[in-house]
């Protein structure tokens, strides 16, 4: 069945660095593209990265723009958020997204999330 694996997540101090990873398994996934997401209590979902099915041009949110970075290996059915110079405002639960749209139907999978909080 389909899965999406999150982990990496934790506790960091704030200017600290995390990596987290999101292990897919049960659907192409060099077919998809792949996005990270986050909540924090109170809020809504946001979208923080995006990378193509093939990779190349990536998408971040204005706040997190030359802090994260997104990449994904298709070998390792693996996609991946690189994040640096962590702020308190980037705590929040962590979700891998795997989306598609084919034939009129979109395929649309997510991970059960990671927390991150950044404290010190």
């Amino acid at each position: 069945q389909v899965q999406l694996v999150e982990s990496g997540g934790g506790l960091v101090q704030p200017g600290g660095s995390l990596r987290l990873s999101c292990a897919a398994s049960g659907f192409i996934f060099s077919s998809y593209a792949m996005m990270w997401y986050r909540q924090a209590p109170g809020k809504e979902r946001e979208l923080v990265a995006h990378i193509p099915k093939a990779g190349g041009s990536t998408n971040y949110a204005d706040s997190v723009k030359g802090r994260f970075t997104i990449s994904r290996d298709n070998a390792k059915n693996t996609v991946y958020l690189q994040m640096n110079s962590l702020k308190p405002e980037d705590t929040a639960v962590y979700y891998c997204n795997a989306y598609m749209f084919l034939a009129g139907k979109a395929y649309d999978y997510w991970g059960q999330g990671t927390p991150v909080t950044v404290s010190s």
